[in-house]
């Protein structure tokens, strides 16, 4: 599917666009074509803009996540994105299918995280730690199926794996997520964590902005009547 084909939003500042799991959204050393590269051509083709494109990446999500991820088109755009994104004026909701249903249904979490880079993992403490960084979440279920649970979670930090670690530190592993302890993989790799929703004031205009990214891939056959589970 082309990035034309997955573009939630545009104007002459901002792109945000439903990546599919397994994509990169920065390059690494696997060396595959990041999704940020991949918007910079589209933007040098569509609008026949020579030379080097600009294209400034907001925030970033998992390869193993799908969902909306927001660029930026002019610096000035990405300049104010950083300080909304920053000082915590983005509203980011994602959908998690999770292995065990939460003993409570709906919380907030708070915790503090560190990051192993080496092993490329997040490790939880529940108490303050040297060393260690707070990370904030709530979520609520919002669908019981037959073998798992869906949750609605609301982000308020973005920390390193944040979500996997926290939900799986809670015993609510995510499906898929085998380095946080899910019982198998998925067939495509993915893990079953979807950036669904993206909501800020815009950076320009200041207009409202909200945007909903449809899923894909296992999250999308596992959910097929998504939308009606979701406000």
């Amino acid at each position: 599917m082309s990035i034309a084909d997955r573009i939630l939003y545009e104007d002459n500042h901002l792109l945000i666009v439903n990546k599919l799991a397994g994509e990169i959204v920065q390059g690494d050393k696997t060396g595959d074509i990041p999704l940020v590269d991949s918007v910079k051509e589209y933007l040098k083709v569509t609008y026949n803009k020579p030379g080097n494109v600009f294209c400034g990446l907001v925030h970033r999500i998992d390869r193993p996540v799908s969902g909306a991820v927001i660029f930026a088109k002019t610096s000035k755009a990405l300049a104010r994105m950083n300080e909304i994104v920053k000082n915590r004026e983005i509203s980011k909701t994602y959908l998690a299918v999770v292995e065990t249903a939460p003993q409570i249904p709906e919380q907030r979490l708070t915790d503090w995280l560190f990051r192993n880079e080496k092993a490329n993992k997040t490790f939880v403490s529940h108490t303050e730690k040297a060393g260690y960084v707070k990370a904030e979440l709530s979520y609520r279920v919002i669908r019981q199926l037959t073998n798992y649970t869906v949750l609605e979670v609301e982000l308020y930090t973005g920390r390193h794996h944040q979500i996997r670690a926290q939900l799986s530190a809670n015993g609510t592993v995510i499906k898929g997520d085998l380095k946080y302890g899910a019982r198998r993989s998925n067939r495509d790799g993915s893990i079953s964590l979807h950036s669904y929703k993206v909501a800020f004031e815009h950076p320009v205009s200041h207009q409202p902005v909200a945007v909903t990214a449809p899923l894909s891939g296992e999250m999308a056959k596992l959910l097929p009547d998504y939308s009606s589970i979701v406000d």
